[in-house]
């Protein structure tokens, strides 16, 4: 029966594209409690410019934006062959995976380490000096490991809620702007909708997260907001070549005929 199922080009196809949609998201609500400076990665001093009242502003991000441009591109490309139903029921899935993974991660955090752990990164060999150094950057691997995977709950439910928002609206868009433009113009509906829907994105997490769950100012959810949503226009533009080239991949994998009927189906679901 599973070798029936797997011989469908189709199949395997929405589960390679679910498979890296599902671990991108994943990853990128994992990762994303590190901060980081593009302009100092880039070797470049800060912009620091101003945005609603707020000085000093730089492009100081979520390691999570450096994946969420790809889950994008992914429900644009299982949009446009499996239609509303599949990118829904993937995001649904992720939904509820990303739950697990927190719960799962929740439950870790509260399990009482071994004895020999909190310390085990020290190799007791190193000269003192060594394990000084050490213990001055991580003196407890079990305080550490709560530090990096204990995100505050606000920011789990606004990260919830945004990316939920965000796939609803890219589906419409994507495909309200198809039914004008028919099978041509790919990138107007693709990086069209990932524009729409990561403008929405990016002020939804922040306005929970942190103007609800953490009390800053409208001015500084608003400023930050713009920040964020400044990478993610320019990584949605960047990003386009790709979605052609993952298009062309695609197309010649499934066949022509195979491709075109897949797309008339996933135009004419409700």
């Amino acid at each position: 029966m599973l070798k029936n199922v797997l011989s469908d080009k189709a199949t395997r196809l929405f589960i390679v594209l679910g498979g890296f949609f599902v671990a991108n998201a994943i990853l990128a609500e994992l990762v994303g409690v590190k901060i980081f400076s593009l302009e100092h990665s880039l070797g470049i001093p800060p912009l620091n410019f101003n945005a609603f009242g707020i000085d000093g502003l730089a492009f100081n991000l979520t390691t999570g934006v450096l994946l969420w441009p790809f889950v994008f591109v992914l429900t644009d490309l299982i949009n446009e062959y499996y239609g509303k139903r599949g990118v829904r029921l993937l995001s649904y899935l992720t939904s509820g995976l990303i739950i697990y993974a927190f719960a799962m991660v929740f439950i870790g955090i509260h399990l009482t380490p071994a004895d020999f752990w909190p310390q085990s990164h020290i190799n007791p060999s190193l000269p003192l000096e060594e394990q000084a150094a050490l213990r001055s950057q991580v003196g407890d691997y079990n305080a550490a490991f709560k530090l990096v995977f204990g995100q505050g709950l606000w920011i789990i439910i606004g990260s919830l809620i945004a990316f939920l928002i965000g796939q609803i609206i890219d589906i419409t868009v994507f495909q309200r702007v198809k039914q004008i433009t028919g099978e041509g113009m790919i990138w107007l509906r693709a990086t069209g909708s990932t524009l729409i829907s990561q403008f929405i994105d990016s002020f939804v997490v922040l306005f929970i997260a942190f103007y609800i769950g953490a009390d800053w100012s409208l001015q500084l959810v608003l400023a930050i907001g713009v920040v964020n949503y400044i990478y993610k226009f320019l990584m949605a533009i960047l990003l386009t070549p790709l979605l052609y080239a993952v298009h062309y991949v695609i197309e010649r994998y499934l066949g022509a005929e195979k491709a075109a009927a897949m797309k008339h189906e996933a135009m004419l679901e409700p």
